[in-house]
């Protein structure tokens, strides 16, 4: 069974209905509720005098992966959505010639435009927040990620091998739904977002999991173009790492997959 004549029904949709900018919308809406959901959920555990403070790593790390599963949910509800939310995954899968490269720039110019919009939503939605908050790394974190430990090396790695098992474990659900005749839709979401969940909860402690360039690097440029009240640097020194490593775990995860699993 070859990947390459299975998957790009991941695209095709939109394609046969000759509207590219589908999928583009698609890919605005799902990644928007995405960070609205998982940034929105940062928030309200470390910003003072909100009612969910403290909640704690648990309360993140399901909230994220909600945020997943709502995120799918809504990409595909729009015509032509094919729910990738996530450069890594994008790119991941086109190096296995599951997706076209020409619709790639689509995709990924979606998910940092849905990353935008997530991100304003949710300090619009905390705007009272940012002021009584005095620790402004506790600001930055809520739109981007940081390691517990800044190790250049252990950091990337870290972000290069939670990717990895991402996208691998994508391929391997969208795989096992084709040879059981399912179609993409809310089970697979499901699927992936447990697998988000898996993750952060295994992996996520050294840099907060990232696994997703546009859920990290769209939301730290919008904490340096918004009003915050106390920000200071959106630390671009680090803001490198949770690009590359997950573009690079994303298509390790695709190539092991293919290998792996025979496609």
């Amino acid at each position: 069974m070859a990947i390459a004549r299975q998957l790009p029904s991941i695209t095709e949709g939109a394609k046969q209905e000759g509207v590219v900018t589908q999928m583009f919308l698609g890919e605005v809406v799902g990644t928007a509720v995405l960070v609205l959901i998982g940034d929105g959920v940062v928030a309200g555990v470390l910003l003072n005098k909100s009612k969910s403070q403290n909640g704690g790593w648990i309360v993140i790390t399901w909230a994220w992966a909600l945020g997943v599963l709502f995120g799918v949910i809504t990409s595909l509800a729009v015509t032509g959505g094919v729910a990738q939310l996530n450069p890594a995954v994008t790119i991941g899968l086109a190096s296995i010639d599951a997706v076209k490269w020409a619709d790639v720039p689509t995709l990924i110019a979606g998910q940092f435009v849905g990353a935008f919009i997530g991100a304003t939503l949710v300090y619009l939605a905390y705007l009272a927040h940012w002021a009584e908050t005095e620790d402004p790394g506790l600001k930055l974190a809520v739109f981007s990620t940081g390691p517990a430990i800044r190790n250049t090396v252990a950091n990337l790695i870290t972000e290069i091998i939670g990717t990895f098992m991402l996208v691998f474990g994508i391929v391997a659900i969208v795989l096992t739904q084709i040879i059981g005749g399912s179609t993409f839709g809310t089970l697979p979401g499901l699927a992936v977002a447990l697998l988000v969940l898996g993750i952060g909860l295994a992996l996520g402690g050294p840099t907060g999991y990232a696994i997703n360039p546009a859920r990290d690097l769209g939301p730290r440029i919008m904490h340096a173009i918004l009003p915050i009240a106390g920000k200071w640097s959106s630390d671009w020194a680090y803001s490198w790492i949770p690009v590359v490593g997950p573009i690079v775990g994303g298509v390790l995860g695709a190539l092991a997959a293919k290998a792996i699993f025979d496609l």
